[in-house]
């Protein structure tokens, strides 16, 4: 089986660090696996996005044109991506940056404020995490012990005094 997801957003919301953590689950649990970024050039504030593949058998191509599961982090990303979703996908999507409704009645969306939850709970660039934590209690893609081993591996040892709270955001997405 393969699974296709889309994280989508601007620049500076951790879109490529989140599609790098669930690259590396899927490297934990020996699967097969992609991680395929897309920025605009102006990085911070530009359009980025990120493909990843994970799959029981070798992965054709890297791009996800159609993906079983979407992150929207922002509304140009929502609006872009959600007719892309393939009938049956699943959308997460941090509602306190998206206004919008999904009108299609073929995926489940889940909307979860995770910018504000971030806010709320200093966690201050957390929103990615929450999504994550959502996403794996939503799809048991991942169990939690393999995305705590992902963060672990994944956060640069600068940045090693973040590991907590980024479980924190996981069981704060996994709790909404």
């Amino acid at each position: 089986m393969t699974t296709e997801i889309l994280l989508a957003g601007f620049g500076g919301q951790g879109v490529l660090f989140a599609g790098k953590i669930l690259a590396y689950c899927g490297l934990m649990d020996s699967k097969e696996l992609s991680w395929l970024p897309s920025y605009g050039p102006e990085m911070r504030g530009g359009t980025a996005n990120c493909s990843v593949c994970i799959s029981d058998e070798p992965i054709g191509s890297p791009l996800v044109l159609a993906p079983d599961i979407l992150i929207a982090m922002n509304q140009p990303s929502f609006d872009k991506f959600v007719d892309a979703v393939k009938p049956g996908g699943k959308i997460f999507i941090d509602s306190t940056l998206i206004d919008s409704k999904c009108e299609r009645d073929d995926v489940e969306c889940y909307y979860i404020p995770s910018s504000q939850l971030a806010d709320d709970n200093a966690l201050k660039g957390g929103s990615n995490i929450i999504l994550l934590g959502k996403l794996i209690k939503e799809t048991n893609l991942f169990t939690l012990d393999t995305m705590k081993k992902a963060i672990e591996k994944v956060v640069p040892p600068s940045k090693a005094h973040l590991i907590e709270n980024n479980f924190k955001a996981i069981e704060l997405g996994m709790n909404n």
